[in-house]
């Protein structure tokens, strides 16, 4: 049984070693050669600070910022509890949340709906109450972590944050267009803007002025 074991023991200990030590530490000293930024986090600073990362979106409130895309990580944007809601497109509790529904009664209180979702959007950009949407502006990411936007989503809040700053529509506008990063070599994804890199530019621009 000794000559079975021993070969059996020392597979497990060389390739513990191999795949859970030496191959982590040739890739990390590889990426850190070869992309030492995106190794790093793909950190954003800003005033000599670490503020976040272009990877993990983070939450912005007031109408001086664009807001990112709802989040189901956690209380939003929860690096510890990354993910979705897991509810598919016939579920009325995606649909209503804790809406009174005129078929069911309210469903799991404190959870908000596409319903609430975009009634708050309309309301907080000035839009009519039927005014159409980005699906971005009223679903969750998958990851509950996703750091951007769509252009279109953008454009509906530059209104908000242009009067909030006291400068011109199509200034703040033409900073979401700057902003705006095209499809992965021509062909994957969509268009879309990082967040977190357009309301620090928002940032800078008021500072230049000062």
């Amino acid at each position: 049984m000794l000559i079975q074991i021993r070969p059996a023991v020392a597979s497990v200990v060389a390739f513990s070693v191999l795949t859970g030590l030496l191959f982590p530490l040739a890739i990390t000293a590889v990426a850190s050669l070869l992309f030492p930024r995106q190794a790093r986090g793909s950190l954003v600073e800003a005033g000599g600070r670490v503020v976040g990362s272009e990877l993990i979106g983070q939450p912005f409130r007031g109408d001086r910022y664009f807001h990112p895309r709802p989040s189901a990580a956690g209380a939003g944007y929860d690096t510890g509890a990354s993910g979705g809601t897991n509810l598919g497109p016939t579920s009325r509790k995606l649909l209503y949340g804790a809406e009174d529904d005129p078929a069911t009664p309210a469903i799991d209180e404190g959870f908000d709906g596409i319903a609430q979702l975009a009634r708050a959007f309309r309301e907080i950009n000035g839009l009519g109450p039927d005014a159409p949407l980005p699906a971005d502006a009223v679903t969750r990411s998958a990851s509950g972590l996703d750091p951007h936007i769509s252009p279109a989503n953008a454009m509906l809040q530059a209104t908000r944050v242009a009067r909030a700053r006291g400068r011109p529509v199509r200034e703040v506008r033409g900073l979401v267009e700057r902003h705006t990063e095209p499809r992965q070599m021509g062909l994957l994804g969509e268009p879309r803007v990082n967040v977190l890199l357009l309301n620090l530019a928002l940032d800078g621009a008021e500072a230049a002025r000062r």
